[in-house]
Formats: structure tokens, sequence, C-alpha cells
């Protein structure tokens, strides 16, 4: 197979912008790129998706078969488990050769007549992009609002229409979030509006059908909060949620009273997180309070929820982290982590007895799912882990038997779990700490340092990757790749401290950690540096950005997708979405010790004359997380800087935002793409 790589490279023109800030001079010579609307932006962006395409020309045939191997995998006729909510089954379905999903329900029984709520491959017809989220019926089930987004910068239009005629009502509320709550009347509805420049979540309304005009029943003023809203489980309460990433604060409103006044159920309080959950005459909340790291679960009564009022119902324990509650008539059920793992944890209201769902591997991931009902014994939660694909199952909590309601089939007749391993060890870091690492492999292969491996971390936001079942994974593990995700301190993976050991002014141990488990890994053989690959995506390609500074000579490829690499000029534009919501997770560069922190890792101002490894970059030009113009100059810089031969290849989807293409297939292409460029790096084109 030939490969031509002595093509020449766009080089994007120099247009240098003075950027000070704290006496400090930076020089950006493509600020310009910053422009959308320049058409010479449009032109370098298509100029480099055409040198993409060249370079990667040998690989076009790969690409389709992966495409179809991928494809081939999935069951395309497929359906989600149905779940049962005030009256009817919900059901979300596939059919063959479709992108998008069809929604349903059927009234009482499963044998009833099928309704059609919603088929989006028809109303995705004429867009290159669609996405539908925020389904929600009305209480006396006759109505339904959704939200529509055709640009992928997630700015939805909610929209309502009458189920029995499929009647679209002429409210078109642009620019929300896309999700939408029913007061109990059944034509007063609450949203949540965004700001046009910044995009962040600040304003909620309140529409009754038919009316013109809206009514603004709530503004966040404070720009580090967003702000949404939602309907308690209990059907009782229409609940006003502000938050950033320290901070919470829930105003509340019997939903009985639309017209009535939202009252605060605990004024905010810096650095005080806590969530709310209504049941008969209680509020249940988690929270930090008292300084209790991993959190800890309190009630309060209905009417007195004043913070002196809140009661101890389980309290803080130093290694356990507790992530959620689901509350029923007779038990409760605390969605806990401790060493790394999922832990389901079932309380008896009756008998107090307690125990725990038994998960027997190191490498796993469990989480509670669709439980909206009180008056139920049966609990619904999914399983699966790197080598067992994902099951729903039910679990009756009074009898302790289980029912696989569905196992995710893989098809094609090749997969079978018995050929794959899973372990979980753990690497040094430089302080001493153990970074946990999860990894997948197929049976059999040699620990020689030969094997190429795909290191995989996110490492932001407390944010948690869990060791998954992937059908796509497959075609690498398949072809002899080690599937790694090393769990990096800014996750929540070992509770909350490993993420406050990750963020901030500690934001640099998500990258050492994140070398140091690839110095592990090639130290005790699983691979080699001429043959290991790194991948993250969005704050993982911050992750991408620095290491290929900080430590190139490890990788022979990496993959950044959508990511965030120009952190000081982002921190520094308020007008950017995310940024403001987002300075207690990065620093505030507007305070000089924060600026100079961020700017000594910022992938952007640190490139440097060095060899740089190969580099697949993705973007989309309708992000509105992490905007274009980011991965766009950063590639620039790297050509202009780098002083290897290797590759540096830039693909912009036109069509898209952050989260890449919108059908469930064509997003498979985006996949085999990234896939046959590492495939590529190791001589493997079938």
């Amino acid at each position: 197979m030939s490969k031509t790589y002595n093509l020449e490279a766009p080089r994007a023109k120099k247009v240098p912008q003075k950027l000070q800030k704290h006496n400090d001079l930076r020089i950006d010579d493509y600020f310009w790129i910053n422009d959308k609307e320049n058409p010479e932006v449009i032109q370098y962006l298509n100029e480099e998706n055409t040198y993409c395409d060249k370079i990667q020309a040998h690989t076009k045939s790969f690409q389709e078969d992966l495409f179809e191997e991928m494809k081939s995998r999935i069951k395309e006729d497929d359906s989600s488990v149905p779940y049962k909510y005030n009256g009817y089954w919900y059901i979300t379905k596939f059919e063959k050769g479709k992108d998008y999903p069809i929604y349903s329900r059927k009234k009482e029984s499963l044998e009833a007549e099928e309704e059609l709520l919603f088929d989006c491959n028809v109303m995705a017809e004429g867009h290159s992009y669609f996405r539908l989220v925020g389904i929600s019926i009305s209480p006396d089930n006759k109505l339904v609002s959704y939200g529509i987004d055709t640009t992928g910068r997630r700015q939805y239009t909610i929209h309502v229409k009458t189920i029995a005629n499929d009647d679209v009502k002429p409210e078109a509320i642009e620019n929300t979030t896309g999700s939408s709550s029913w007061a109990n009347d059944n034509k007063t509805l609450f949203y949540t509006k965004k700001d046009p420049v910044t995009l962040r979540a600040f304003q909620i309304f309140k529409h009754s059908l038919g009316q013109n005009s809206d009514t603004l029943v709530y503004e966040e003023s404070d720009d580090t909060f967003g702000a949404t809203v939602y309907k308690s489980k209990s059907r009782k309460y229409i609940i006003i949620a502000c938050y950033s990433t320290l901070t919470n604060e829930y105003h509340i409103l019997n939903a009985d009273k639309p017209n009535g006044n939202f009252e605060v159920f605990c004024p905010r309080v810096r650095a005080l997180e806590y969530s709310i959950s209504h049941f008969e005459n209680y509020f249940y909340i988690l929270t930090n309070k008292d300084n209790a790291t991993n959190f800890k679960l309190m009630r309060c009564e209905e009417n007195e929820r004043n913070i002196e009022n809140w009661q101890e119902v389980i309290g803080h324990r130093a290694s356990v982290l507790i992530e959620n509650i689901d509350i029923f008539k007779d038990f409760l059920v605390v969605s806990e982590r401790e060493n790394g793992l999922n832990e389901i944890r079932i309380i008896s209201s009756l008998t107090n007895e307690e125990y725990y769902l038994p998960f027997n591997s190191e490498t796993y991931t469990a989480y509670t799912t669709t439980n909206v009902e009180f008056d139920s014994d049966v609990l619904r939660y999914a399983y699966n882990s790197l080598t067992t694909p994902a099951s729903v199952i039910e679990f009756n909590m009074k009898t302790k038997s289980k029912k696989v309601l569905k196992e995710q089939e893989v098809l094609g007749g090749k997969f079978k779990k018995e050929n794959y391993t899973s372990e979980r060890i753990w690497a040094t870091a430089d302080d001493g700490t153990k970074i946990p690492i999860s990894m997948v492999y197929r049976k059999g292969i040699t620990m020689d340092g030969k094997n190429p491996l795909l290191q995989y971390a996110y490492g932001s936001y407390g944010s948690t990757v869990d060791p998954y079942f992937s059908t796509i994974r497959l075609s690498l593990l398949d072809r002899g790749f080690i599937y790694v995700i090393a769990h990096v301190r800014g996750g929540e993976y070992l509770g909350r401290d490993w993420y406050n050991d990750g963020k901030l002014l500690n934001k640099k141990n998500t990258f050492t950690d994140f070398v140091a488990c690839s110095k592990y890994l090639i130290s005790k053989d699983y691979t080699s540096a001429k043959h290991l690959y790194a991948m993250g995506g969005s704050a993982g390609g911050l992750l991408m950005g620095v290491i290929i500074n900080e430590a190139p000579h490890l990788y022979n490829g990496v993959v950044a997708a959508v990511p965030f690499v120009d952190v000081v000029t982002t921190m520094l534009d308020d007008s950017i979405p995310l940024t403001t919501g987002e300075y207690d997770e990065w620093g505030n560069p507007n305070e000089e010790t924060y600026y100079n922190y961020i700017k000594s890792y910022s992938p952007y101002d640190n490139v440097t004359s060095q060899d740089y490894p190969n580099i697949l970059v993705t973007s989309g030009l309708h992000d509105s997380q992490v905007q274009y113009w980011e991965p766009t100059k950063w590639v620039a810089k790297l050509r202009d800087f780098k002083t290897d031969s290797n590759k540096i290849l830039l693909r912009t989807n036109m069509d898209a935002g952050h989260g890449g293409a919108s059908g469930r297939f064509e997003s498979l292409k985006e996949d085999a793409e990234e896939f046959a460029f590492l495939l590529d790096l190791e001589g493997i084109y079938e």
C-alpha cells in the first residue's frame, strides 16, 4: 500500500496579535483564525481537510472496511427496554439502515397498540445535523414538549405537539437547553434560555400554551453559575437548580400552583454542594456539608428546609464516595464508589436490612437506570465491563432475585467474551501516588514490548471514565492492540479528593499522572514508545496537548478530539461559552497566580521547536464548547515549530459541533478514520 507523505501541508498566514496581561506579552500569530465570518478562515479549514484526505488516501478503502465492520456488530433493528411512566410504556427503537431513533409508547400494556411520538429519521431529512432532546409528556398524557438542534451548537428550539394527531403547535421557543417541565395544569411549561453569545443557561421562563409572551421567573445574575429547571420524581415540585463547579442552590414551586413564587430551598454558600430529592413529606439531601468531602445523605421535613434542620441519614466516610440515590416506597438505593469501583447499596426502610449487589470483577461499570416510580420493589440497573457487553437488569429488592431484561448483542458471530481479558494495575506518579489503570486485550498476546497500545484518559471536572464495553473497540483489540484507561487525577475514580488533586493549582497532576502511566506500561513491556498511542477529547484533548509538549518521545501517535488547547486566551475571554463557569475548574487568569500557572501548561502557549509524534486532530466548525479555532491555531503552530517529518492532520467537521456527527452510523465513520490513522502507523491495513 503506497503512502505519500511529501505533499505540501497547508501553512496558515501569520498576523501577529499582541496579547498583554499582568505585564506579560504573548504574540499570537494565528489570532485571525478566530473570525468564522472571514472567508480566508473557511478556505484554510477546507485546505486542511483536503490535505488530510490526500495524506490518508491510501487508507480510504480500509476506513470503509472498518466502518462496515463496526456497523456489522451493531443490531440495526434494536430497541430499548421499555419503562412505564404515568400509565404508559415508553420505547426507543432503531430500524435497519436508519441513523436516528424512533420514540413510541403503549398504553398500560406492552400488548397495546403502539403510538408514535417521534420518527427522528423523518424529522432529520434535509439537515446535515439533527438532534432531538428533552422529551417531556404532560401530566394528562396528551401533549409532548421537545427540543431540536440542527447545527450542533446545542442551541435548541422547543416545540409542543398534540400526540393524538401529531399536530405541532405554533410555539417555537428558540435558544434554549432543549429540556422543559410541565406544571400539573397541563398548559404551563417551564424552560431554560441561554445567553445568545456565551450560551450560558441562565434564565428560567414560564410559558402558557397559546400565549405569545413568556414570563421570566428567575435570572441567574452570577456569570459563574448556570441554571436549569426540572420536575421532581414525586411530580409535586418544579425545581430550579443553580449550579457552579463548587456551589449549588435550589428553588422550589408546587407544581399545582404554576403562578406562585419559587422559594429558595437553601441559600447558596460558597463551596456548599447539595442536591435534593423529594419523597412523601421529606426532602433528601446529598451534600458535602461539614467538610463531608465524599458527601453524606441528610433529610429535612418538607416545610423545615433551613440548613439547621437537616438531619443525617448516612454519614460521611473518607473512603466511600456517595454518587447518587434512588428512593422507593420501601427502599433506599445508594450508588457509591469505593477504591474506584461502583457499588449499589440497598437499604430497607421497613426492616433496616442493608446489603450490596454482588460484583466480582475489578474492571466493571454498574449504575442504576430508569426508576421513575416510587411504589415498586424492583430496581433497574445496568452492568458491563471491558469484556462484557452491557446488560439491563431488573432486581427484586424483596426477594433478591434478578432478571436480565436485555443484553447487548454483538452481531457477526465472531465475538466471544472469553477471548478477551481485563485487568487493573497501578502505576506510581512522580509524587508517589498510585494511579489505577484499567486495560483490556485479546488473550494470547505476548507482553514483549511490541504490542500496540492505545492509552485513553479524560481527567477533568470530576468526570470518571469507568471501564466500559465497546463494540467499536473490538476493531483494535482483534488487531493486536491493548486498550488502556488511565484513571488520572482530575476525575473522581478514587473519590472527591482525586478530583481536587487534579484541578486549579493541582492541574499538572493530571498530566504527570498520564505520563507516569505511559512510562509504567513501557517498563512492564506491555508496549514501547514505538508502539504507544494516546487519545483524549475536549479537556482530554488538553491532556494530549500537554503530554506531546512534555514527553513527545513516549508516543508514536496521538488522537486529539475537539481539544481544549488555547487555555489562557479562552479563559480570558468571558464572551466565549463556558468560560466564566469554568473559573473554579481551571482558575481565573485575571488573577496573576492563575494566569502564570495556566500559561505554564497551556498547550498552544508551550509549543516548542522539537520532534512531535504523529497527530490527528479533530474539530467541529459549530462547536460551542471548544471553539473550532483552538485546534486549528494549535495545528498551525505545531506545523511551524515541529522539527520532524511526522504527520499532523486536522479534520474539521464543517456541519457539526462538539459531539461530532449526529447519526449513529455517521459517527462510526469518524471512529473508522481515527482507527485507520492509528493502524496505519502500525502498518496494519486489514
